[in-house]
This record gives C-alpha cells, sequence and structure tokens, in this order.
C-alpha cells in the first residue's frame, strides 16, 4: 500500500501534503508551475506502477482460467494476455501525458516484491491458494495505487485551475510564457 508520511521527503509525500496547494494565489507563476510539474511526474509515475500491476492481475487471473479450462501454456498465451491489457479501453480518470516514469526500476521491484519468493514467471507452480493470494494483493495493491493517483490529480488539476485562471484575468501572458521557454533553449 502506498502509504503518504506527514513530512516526509519523497515526492508523494510533498505533494499529498495539504500545505502544497494551500496559498496557491500567493506563488509566482514560475513556483505554479514546478509544482503542477511536480506533481504531474508523480501522476506518471503512478500510471506505470499502474500499468504494471494490470498486467500481473492479467497474468495471474488467465492463470486461473486455463485452469479451469484446462488450457494450454501461460506462457503460450502471453503476448495475447498482455495485448489485451494494453488495448482495453481505459478505466478511471487517464490522461495523455508527455512524462515518461522516473522511477520506473523502483516501482518494478515493488510490484514483483509483491508475489513474495514466486517468481510469476512460472504462476504454473503456485498453488490455487497461493495464485489467489497472489491476485488479491495485486487487487488490494492497485486499488491503493489508483486512490493515490486521483488524489494527485486532484492537485494537479488545482494548480492548473490557478495557472487557467491567472491568464484569463491577464495576470499571466502567453507571450511572456513564450518569451521564458525561447531564453530556455537558447
Amino acid at each position: 500500500m502506498i502509504e503518504v508520511r506527514p513530512g516526509g521527503r519523497r515526492r508523494i509525500d510533498r505533494v499529498l501534503n495539504p500545505g502544497y496547494v494551500r496559498g496557491l494565489a500567493d506563488l509566482s507563476l514560475g513556483q505554479l508551475r514546478e509544482r503542477r510539474d511536480e506533481a504531474a511526474q508523480e501522476e506518471t509515475d503512478l500510471s506505470y506502477l499502474r500499468r504494471l500491476l494490470h498486467a500481473r492481475i492479467d497474468i495471474v487471473r488467465a492463470e486461473q482460467e486455463r485452469r479451469r479450462s484446462g488450457g494450454g501454456s501461460i506462457v503460450d498465451q502471453l503476448a495475447a494476455i498482455l495485448s489485451d491489457n494494453a488495448l482495453r479501453p481505459a478505466r478511471g480518470s487517464g490522461r495523455y501525458q508527455q512524462l515518461e516514469p522516473s522511477r520506473a526500476g523502483e516501482y518494478r521491484r515493488q510490484a514483483e516484491a509483491l508475489v513474495g519468493n514466486a517468481d510469476l514467471t512460472d504462476v504454473g507452480a503456485l498453488s490455487d491458494e497461493k495464485l489467489a493470494a497472489t491476485l488479491d494483493d495485486y487487487r488490494g495493491e492497485e486499488a491503493s495505487v489508483s486512490r493515490r493517483r486521483r488524489e494527485v490529480q486532484d492537485v494537479v488539476d488545482q494548480l492548473n485551475a490557478e495557472i487557467a485562471a491567472r491568464y484569463a484575468k491577464g495576470s499571466a501572458s502567453v507571450d511572456d510564457l513564450l518569451a521564458a521557454e525561447r531564453a530556455d533553449d537558447a
């Protein structure tokens, strides 16, 4: 489960700290954008972890189905299982993300640690009970990640709303933004 530690040093601890979105009107536009970008990166990382968990859930469910139906090897079905996950309509509040996950290795290890000593490359070797317990663990973790992701999305939305309000009021200018981006590129 993804816990948020008050006063913690991790990005998720900062982004989900209630003070992160308090007093937004007092921040400079640059500070708002920095916070928004930090929160958007956290959302991207949580989305990546969620996709990893969905893939593992699908593999475990496919193995359970294979056992019920007496089908062939799960390895032979792996490409179809994973592509079904990728092609399935999006669930929840997905958004287009330009960012790449910044902690892919850490999240992959976290997802793999959920099965303890069981190696998911050989789900066929797991007992029915261990397979069911693994599925429950993955589903619980996915629910936790999804909940935190929605919380982070709310933070991103609040920051974007403040930025948009400044443009609407005229206290921020697209011309200034473009000039700043040109200066950064130079």
